[in-house]
């Protein structure tokens, strides 16, 4: 006999003995309930049963059947061969997701994980820590951007790069994902040049206190709110306010995202056999940030969105290294170890001790202007330009 059945014979005799007492009046409806570890309801509809039929009215009628519904041998086989083969490592509802996409899994993620556990292709999560109360999402979209950067070893047989995320606070939705050699000011105005391209200003951003962010005079001391960053000067002049983070409690939401990306992204990144930075960012705006955002962002709780439409000189002109510098007697401009030479201008004879500002913008192309009107600008070895070729972007 097995031990369902067994388990079945106690149970039709320990409710006999107490529905015995149950008709004796010496026990209520609720006691009887509770000595059965069942709802009243349930107690009540095994007394109609026991009452029509007797102990038979009890019997489970599904033992000793084996349900329609339950996966053939083979297919159990074939998924543990599939994770151990190929997805070994992956996280069971990370590997459940895949096997349903591309490998015609047609079962749950209970069955799956069932079948992982029983064959010993995976062991079950460490317990977590006690549970802390997260911070409340802001209502609305754009009310609040995070950005912030994670090193890793992101990419197979690579050294550790940076991964630039930019994601909104309502929703968790990454609004920018990249990865670059190493992050900084430029990587910086990069994210946000794409977030406010594709959605529009936003209310505060939200960032760590790096040497790219902020002025911090004495290490783990509050910022300099008055010596701006060049990031601080840009997120001034679009009127966007820069919200330091004073702990790493306070990036909650970043490092639980990078937790789930240094699972996640990891892995399919090597899956799609993906090394080079260029086709790794690719496959991030393709395919898998829309993928993720499906999986993980949640609705705001205000349908009303606070982005508002950017409307003004061309936005990389705002979001780019600019420095004055005074042009030598030989009309050239020295700036980051590069001879930058001026052009002929019919406006005047020579640059010869004008000031000027070198803007350095995301991708290293340059320019030099003088006031609003740009007039020399330089690709990223600082080789002249004509501007007729660089109309985009346009003077400030």
């Amino acid at each position: 006999m097995g031990r369902t059945a067994v388990l079945q014979d106690i149970r039709m005799m320990r409710f006999e003995e107490i529905y015995g007492r149950y008709r004796q009046r010496r026990l209520s409806c609720a006691e009887a309930s509770d000595l059965l570890g069942v709802t009243e309801r349930t107690f009540l509809r095994w007394r109609v049963r026991y009452e029509e039929e007797g102990l038979e009215g009890l019997c489970d009628g599904r033992l000793g059947r084996v349900s329609p519904r339950r996966a053939p041998a083979a297919e159990a086989e074939r998924i543990e061969r599939l994770y151990r083969e190929r997805y070994q490592g992956w996280t069971v509802k990370h590997f459940h997701e895949r096997a349903v996409e591309r490998h015609d899994l047609d079962y749950g993620y209970t069955w799956t994980k069932s079948v992982l556990y029983s064959r010993g292709a995976v062991t079950p999560a460490r317990k977590r820590s006690a549970h802390r109360k997260a911070r409340p999402r802001k209502p609305m979209r754009g009310m609040l951007v995070h950005q912030d950067g994670s090193r890793h070893a992101w990419l197979a047989g690579r050294p550790p790069l940076d991964l630039i995320v930019t994601l909104d606070d309502a929703t968790s939705e990454i609004l920018s994902a990249f990865l670059v050699e190493e992050e900084g000011t430029l990587s910086t105005f990069r994210g946000l040049a794409e977030v406010i391209g594709r959605h529009g200003l936003f209310c505060a951003l939200y960032t760590d206190r790096g040497s790219h962010y902020f002025h911090t005079p004495k290490a783990g001391e509050k910022v300099d709110p008055h010596r701006l960053t060049q990031v601080g000067r840009a997120l001034r002049q679009l009127g966007i306010r820069h919200i330091p983070a004073y702990s790493p409690e306070a990036r909650g939401r970043s490092e639980r995202l990078f937790g789930t990306l240094q699972d996640r992204l990891v892995k399919e990144l090597a899956d799609a056999a993906i090394t080079a930075i260029e086709a790794a960012n690719r496959f991030l705006a393709e395919v898998y940030i829309p993928r993720h955002n499906a999986r993980f962002a949640v609705d705001p709780e205000e349908p009303e969105s606070a982005f508002m439409p950017y409307a003004g000189t061309a936005i990389e002109e705002v979001l780019c290294w600019q420095e004055d510098r005074v042009v030598g007697r030989d009309n050239t401009v020295r700036f980051d170890g590069r001879v930058l030479q001026l052009p002929p201008d019919p406006a005047r004879h020579h640059w010869v001790r004008a000031t000027v500002q070198v803007r350095r913008y995301a991708d290293g192309r340059m320019a030099l202007f003088h006031g609003p009107r740009a007039i020399a600008r330089y690709d990223t070895d600082g080789q002249l330009m004509t501007l007729a070729k660089a109309t985009k972007p346009e003077a400030a």
